[in-house]
């Protein structure tokens, strides 16, 4: 484990504090919604960077006009343009193009509802920045989509990263931390779906709060698991895993509300995105232990103090966020 921490700490510091961003899942969304023969009303929501919207554009087939929206407004967390759109009397199967994708590291999450078929969901990448309206929708795709962004919120939310990390330093056995994972994702796909179907709502900044302050939790517990006392957290780590997958789950349902659930799929594509997100905390945990057994062969093991180091630099990050999250309350 000691073998591990020199990881951590490369990862920890390789980034400046300003730059570590807690939640990642933030793509941008550009809905269509037919509202009579041939016309369109649009809503394009870009995502903010630095207080500048991403350098994306939504570009809609050539035979509608307009086919781009006028500058966008800040709303408060991302920028947005709305427009009607006369096209042609179909736009099955004309491309769509999100200009610009292909330079960021972002998606972008496309919703149509025609009038006379099942609304449609399509995900862009940088790989894949142009797309051909479908001509029907398919819950398959729509959970392929959804299961992708609940991986990459894993993979790419610093704030769930460093849980899991603190987990996996803390908890040694590693079926009892799969177990401690699962628990973690039980949970949060129960507070994410009372959060949806609006039996739950708590503004984000709170929440976001308490996540930051979950992972401080987890990083006491660390230093302090050298004292020899009895510890829920190492010894029964899905009971505390379960109450803070809890308030993560209202984390990711405020993202989630940004670009909001296909109305006719949402089972599948909560289903999805929970699943998803196992997918990845397993992925990253499965990743952490391979590089720890490549460290131990090729590299010399490190001062007992570099878990208490690397403890306190989880924590300070942590720390950091809270502080960050409360000054927006």
């Amino acid at each position: 484990m000691r073998a591990l921490i020199c990881i951590v700490l490369a990862l920890l510091f390789a980034w400046p504090a300003g730059a570590v961003v807690a939640h990642a899942l933030d793509p941008g969304y550009l809905d269509m919604r037919q509202i009579g023969p041939g016309t369109w009303s649009v809503h394009w929501r870009k995502p903010d960077v630095n207080g500048q919207p991403m350098a994306i554009d939504a570009v809609l087939p050539d035979g509608c006009v307009p086919a781009r929206g006028s500058d966008p407004a800040f709303d408060g967390r991302a920028w947005v343009s709305s427009w009607v759109a006369e096209c042609d009397a179909t736009i099955a199967g004309q491309p769509v193009a999100i200009e610009g994708l292909e330079a960021q590291q972002n998606d972008v999450l496309v919703r149509l509802h025609p009038l006379e078929s099942e609304p449609a969901t399509l995900r862009f990448t940088p790989e894949s920045a142009v797309q051909d309206i479908p001509s029907e929708q398919t819950t398959s795709s729509v959970f392929v989509a959804y299961f992708q962004l609940g991986f990459e919120h894993i993979l790419e939310g610093w704030d769930h990263l460093l849980f899991v990390l603190a987990l996996f330093i803390l908890v040694r056995d590693p079926w009892r931390l799969v177990g401690a994972v699962t628990a973690f994702t039980l949970a949060h796909s129960i507070t994410l779906a009372l959060a949806t179907f609006g039996v739950l709502n708590v503004p984000g900044p709170p929440v976001e709060a308490v996540i930051a302050l979950s992972i401080v939790f987890l990083a006491m517990e660390i230093v302090k698991g050298g004292e020899g006392r009895f510890r829920l957290s190492s010894q029964k780590p899905w009971i505390v895993c379960f109450g803070f997958g809890l308030l993560h789950g209202l984390g990711f349902a405020g993202a989630l509300a940004d670009i909001g659930l296909p109305p006719n799929d949402i089972p599948a594509a909560l289903l999805a995105f929970n699943l998803g997100v196992e997918a990845g905390q397993l992925f990253f945990i499965t990743a952490l232990a391979l590089s720890l057994t490549i460290w131990r062969v090729i590299a010399f093991p490190l001062s007992q103090r570099a878990t208490v180091v690397a403890a306190y630099g989880i924590g300070s990050v942590s720390m950091y966020w809270l502080i960050e999250r409360i000054s927006g309350f």
